[in-house]
């Protein structure tokens, strides 16, 4: 009787993280992004991938950038260096929102990073993938 007990225990855990969702981001430098929640890594970057494909860019050129499971809370930050070249910076699988914000913070910290002449927290995104910043 006692292992069936065990083997139920086991069994909770795994079936609460089979109903996770994980977060995929990708970009297509200097052209578009996207970022899709889903159940496995290859759906979820799919579909990032289709909506960076629907902002202009080339589904080869959609380079997958972050993936994680759980998602958690994450940031897109905008950056631009001196030279001109922009780009995204996402993460993922923050714990709070509270957190991602001051994530974002460290990134733009100009001085840390003094060749930057933009940095800045475009979207936080909550666990199940939505935008938290209107605009």
């Amino acid at each position: 009787m006692r292992i069936y007990v065990l083997l139920a225990g086991l069994a909770l855990p795994l079936a609460a993280q089979a109903q996770e969702r994980g977060i995929a981001f990708v970009q297509a430098p200097e052209q578009s992004s996207g970022m899709a929640v889903g159940a496995t890594a290859e759906e979820a970057f799919a579909a990032a991938t289709a909506q960076c494909v629907e902002g202009g860019a080339m589904a080869q050129d959609c380079l997958q950038t972050n993936w994680c499971l759980p998602a958690g809370w994450s940031i897109d930050v905008f950056v631009q260096h001196q030279e001109g070249l922009h780009w995204h910076e996402t993460l993922c699988g923050l714990p709070s929102r509270e957190t991602a914000q001051e994530v974002a913070e460290v990134l733009c910290n100009r001085s840390a990073r003094p060749y930057l002449i933009e940095c800045e927290l475009v979207q936080v995104f909550d666990p199940m993938g939505t935008p938290q910043i209107e605009y």
